[in-house]
């Protein structure tokens, strides 16, 4: 009996245990190498509480956080043929997407939705980098389509938080054509007379950079974002010279006259109620801490 309670039950204990235990309860900060838990995390929207690295966080989980409620309603889009051009290099381009599909949840780079952020109706669009690097295929470029005219359609404002690697070389020509595609788009915003706002984030880079990523009304960055069309490593090899600490980076961007402010992550609703309020000339959102109602006795 000794042997069995001293032993053999330990063990299965233990080994149960270990099953429910769930995995990935720390995550290391890419910048600083603190080990975060994942509650304290997702409360700081992914941001380290060591050292202020604004680290990966989902179209879905930025959109629960900034929404009133935390609620919105997906946008459909017309989804184009997966793989025109027969695209393969190591993997069929097909066999990529399912995989990244499968993998991320997601259909695509680019999420569309659309709800209220401090009571004033939005449409937002969000780049998933996890999803090939959020690069812009000719999916990205219906999806700011039917944002855009979507935001027309209800006559609201288009919000963009861009996270892409550029253009996506599985489609060829047909990702590039998206670049004219989307600023053509944003053309139609600008003549309707609604604000584009866009808030940049790590990395917006390549044709991204150099289409609707910079074209906005209003363009907010998070901290230390490389922002750019060629990367630093590119130019350097290419002109040979070592460039400056902190080059591409936000803050180099709003030195430089590029960006209208630099914002941490959990400040970002705030200012875009804000702004929204300015360019809709609504009277500003009033917040403040209010004092417990008084009990008021019953026989009384």
């Amino acid at each position: 009996m000794n042997w069995i309670s001293n032993f053999v039950r330990p063990k299965i204990n233990a080994m149960f245990s270990r099953r429910e235990t769930p995995e990935n309860l720390w995550t290391k900060c890419d910048s600083c190498g603190t080990m975060l838990f994942h509650r304290e995390l997702f409360d700081a929207l992914n941001v380290c509480i060591g050292c202020n690295h604004h680290m990966y966080i989902s179209p879905r989980q930025r959109f629960t956080n900034l929404f009133d409620g935390g609620l919105f309603t997906e946008i459909g889009m017309v989804e184009p043929s997966e793989d025109p051009l027969n695209f393969r290099d190591k993997k069929k381009y097909v066999d990529r997407i399912k995989e990244t599909r499968k993998k991320t949840g997601e259909t695509e780079a680019m999420l569309i939705v659309e709800g209220k952020l401090g009571r004033s109706k939005v449409v937002v669009a969000g780049q998933d980098f996890k999803f090939m690097g959020g690069s812009m295929g000719r999916s990205v470029g219906n999806a700011i389509l039917a944002g855009i005219n979507r935001a027309i359609m209800i006559k609201v404002p288009f919000v963009l938080f861009a996270a892409a690697g550029g253009a996506r070389m599985q489609e060829s020509i047909l990702s590039l054509m998206q670049m004219p595609r989307s600023i053509v788009a944003v053309q139609m915003l600008r003549e309707a007379g609604l604000p584009y706002i866009v808030v940049l984030t790590n990395p917006t880079t390549g044709g991204v950079t150099a289409s609707y990523a910079m074209l906005g009304d209003i363009q907010i960055a998070e901290p230390n974002a490389l922002i750019c069309f060629a990367g630093p490593r590119v130019i350097e090899q290419t002109i040979r010279e070592k460039l400056p600490d902190g080059f591409q980076r936000a803050e180099y961007l709003l030195e430089h006259g590029m960006l209208d402010s630099v914002l941490d992550r959990s400040k970002i609703r705030n200012e875009l109620i804000k702004i929204l309020h300015i360019l809709l000339k609504k009277p500003q959102a009033i917040s403040a801490d209010l004092e417990a109602p008084i009990k008021l006795n019953p026989q009384s």
